[in-house]
């Protein structure tokens, strides 16, 4: 696809490296690329892509822009706020670079729609942040043959790596079981340093590029860890399992039917109460509250998400103390536990319930649901 005047123009410190040239930027502008999640990580990723003359670029994501998305997620602005991901994102990289062909998914990825995205797309940046996605775009690349650029942040570390080029490892092969619920927080319950998910994305962008203009020495079977606080990264070598369930030998290459289960979560929006009472909707809190129902509330949050937003009459017990502070918590009235999506409070729920707590409850989508559903008052974070 040969370059115009005005691209060649705009790509000219493209095309003076030696590994790129006329050649390289041709092929980027006849590659397409699908950025799933334009948050933190596909923010960066998005923006170096359209800069770099992608082709076709895809923006996958269903959420809206929010305040607390700015930190670190550069493709917005403020005026963005409230305003569907993949609306405000197409605006900002239009702007960035006209010359590339933008199309919108605004609908969650699932099991149903996974291959049909994938396999329309050469390369798959994956800038989720949720386990169930990353396993699920994992198969999809398997099944489909797309190589997946795979990035990930945690407070002030990151993660980089290349999955599912033809016979290298896959995302599986290196992470088999994905972690115990509750276990690793997301950015918004553990926090992220707002500048590392833009070297991240930028490093998964980087990855993309390379692979399309065949240059370079790719993470395939090397995953790059980098520490922020430090400023050092290292690597750590791996390989393709020949029995791994997605891209073994023996692998049957089909989708699973529910993400959520293998990870062990669920939707929090959507997530029905529980057979045995452990989980309660903000609705039904707020709803029972109002006919008298006064349960102990106990907050398991951190002190800084408590002095952020909190439910009116609630007790601090961050989940690190609970164990030590366990006599605090009566066992003689009804307990709704929470913290700000639901896992550290389920934990928490688990915890008192073995510990002969017996009238203690769940509340699902922790405060940032109630926040929603039941008193907009609280400031969502």
């Amino acid at each position: 696809m040969p370059l115009t005047p005005d691209e060649r123009r705009r790509y000219a410190r493209h095309v003076a490296l030696p590994h790129v040239g006329i050649d390289g930027q041709e092929r980027l502008k006849a590659a397409s690329v699908l950025v799933v999640g334009l948050g933190g990580l596909g923010a960066p990723a998005a923006l170096y892509l359209a800069a770099a003359g992608i082709g076709r670029l895809g923006l996958a994501d269903f959420d809206c822009v929010d305040e607390s998305n700015l930190q670190r997620q550069v493709l917005y602005g403020t005026s963005d706020v409230g305003s569907p991901k993949v609306d405000a994102a197409r605006a900002r990289l239009h702007d960035v670079n006209p010359h590339v062909e933008l199309h919108r998914h605004g609908e969650m990825l699932t099991s149903a729609n996974a291959l049909a995205l994938v396999g329309a797309y050469d390369v798959i940046v994956d800038g989720t942040d949720q386990f169930a996605a990353r396993y699920l775009i994992n198969d999809a690349c398997v099944i489909a043959g797309r190589p997946n650029v795979h990035g990930s942040v945690h407070r002030f570390e990151g993660q980089v790596s290349v999955f599912a080029v033809r016979g290298g490892p896959c995302y599986r092969c290196l992470f088999p079981e994905p972690p115990a619920p509750g276990t690793v927080p997301s950015c918004a319950d553990g926090g992220v340093l707002g500048v590392l998910p833009g070297i991240i994305g930028s490093m998964q962008a980087a990855e993309a590029i390379k692979l399309v203009v065949g240059a370079g020495t790719l993470l395939i079977g090397r995953l790059l860890s980098f520490d922020a606080l430090t400023m050092r990264s290292h690597e750590m070598a791996f390989e393709r399992n020949p029995d791994c369930p997605s891209c073994g030998d023996h692998a049957p290459r089909t989708l699973l039917d529910d993400y959520d289960a293998f990870c062990g979560t669920s939707s929090t929006a959507t997530r029905p109460m529980t057979d045995d009472g452990t989980d309660i909707t903000p609705s039904e809190l707020k709803t029972r509250r109002a006919e008298g129902w006064t349960p102990w509330l106990l907050d398991v949050r951190e002190p800084w998400e408590y002095s952020t937003a909190q439910i009116e009459g609630a007790t601090l017990i961050p989940l690190g103390d609970l164990a030590q502070r366990v006599d605090e918590v009566p066992q003689d009235v009804d307990i709704v536990v929470y913290c700000h999506h639901g896992m550290r409070s389920a934990r928490a729920t688990s915890m008192l319930r073995h510990g002969g707590w017996t009238r203690v409850q769940n509340l699902l989508g922790g405060i940032d649901r109630w926040s929603v559903e039941a008193d907009q008052k609280v400031p969502r974070y």
